[in-house]
């Protein structure tokens, strides 16, 4: 937990998850986590002293490491395999195609530390690509948790559901976004605030920017609805479409390149009533190195971005 100058709290959502995957152990002997020489860096290393049987470390080997996964679900347990979302998705892309989509086997993929966590690192280490990547391949939920409270509901969710996951875990700091009632289901979008002028669709640690942004668009007299949208695929297309009936455009928001909650939301405007749309992330290139909070102000990743795409949307032309 870190609090910022203003007085924010900012959490770490590696903390509840490596929290919820022990009581989650506790609870299912099934439960198994496979790991890359990440356990660190995964926060697993509570998980590791108390379970060391059911912690398969199998070194620097991510595509071994998916098919491990896959075997050990095809045994009947349920495997959260764990590793930087970069190195698990680039690396494992044939093994999560065909080992856990196209074979339909239980594994649950964690992606550590992803968008641009790993900023000071550079391209290699960066994880921008991973939501486009794996929206396209059939078979597979892709889950994007906005804080705390949304990525405790979706481990658990995820242990239960049967069939492949991909879930991203948070690195960078984010506030608490959601209220105390919240309860996740899968393939729905959130209406956080709620507005007809425009709509900013948002995931993962951009929610609170969205928020921010809406905030700064009220006292402009815009009024903002503001949709969480924590799966990307399945993506809530009746939100979508209704937002193409009720505001006058949308803003999709990501820490990613662009086709990937963007190209989603797009595909479902055209199906639905063409309307403007604006995209805030990254756009078509390898990103450059340097902070995280340093890149997403780079990108235009944060409230004044959101709020000038926005208004790029109400002065389009119909």
């Amino acid at each position: 937990m870190t609090v910022t100058d203003t007085g924010a709290v900012l959490h770490d959502c590696r903390d509840a998850w490596s929290r919820t995957l022990v009581e989650l152990a506790q609870e299912d002997p099934r439960i198994v986590a496979v790991v890359n020489d990440s356990v660190g860096s995964s926060k697993l290393v509570e998980f590791q002293e108390r379970f060391p049987e059911r912690t398969i470390n199998v070194g620097i080997a991510e595509q071994d490491m998916v098919g491990v996964g896959a075997g050990l679900a095809n045994g009947g347990k349920i495997p959260f395999v764990s590793a930087a979302g970069c190195f698990l998705t680039a690396r494992a892309m044939e093994q999560i195609k065909v080992d856990a989509a196209y074979s339909q086997y239980n594994v649950k993929l964690i992606g550590q530390s992803p968008g641009v966590a790993y900023g000071e690192l550079g391209a290699t280490h960066h994880s921008i690509e991973d939501l486009a990547w794996l929206r396209t391949i059939p078979g597979i939920t892709v889950v994007v948790p906005a804080d705390p409270a949304e990525t405790r509901q979706v481990v658990r969710w995820a242990a239960r559901h049967e069939g492949p996951v991909y879930i991203r875990i948070a690195r960078m700091g984010v506030p608490d976004v959601y209220p105390a009632d919240y309860e996740f289901v899968p393939g729905k979008a959130v209406t956080l605030r709620d507005g007809n002028d425009l709509t900013i669709a948002a995931t993962g640690t951009t929610v609170s920017r969205a928020l921010a942004a809406a905030d700064v668009l009220t006292t402009n007299g815009v009024a903002a609805r503001v949709l969480s949208i924590p799966t990307i695929k399945p993506l809530d297309t009746e939100a979508i479409a209704a937002a193409t009936r009720e505001t006058r455009g949308i803003v999709t928001v990501e820490e990613a390149l662009t086709s990937g909650l963007g190209g989603a939301v797009a595909e479902a405007v055209v199906q639905a009533r063409p309307v403007p749309v604006r995209f805030i992330g990254i756009h078509d290139e390898f990103a450059v190195t340097g902070s995280a909070e340093w890149l997403l102000d780079h990108y235009g990743v944060n409230a004044q971005g959101i709020v000038d795409a926005a208004f790029d949307v109400l002065n389009a032309r119909p």
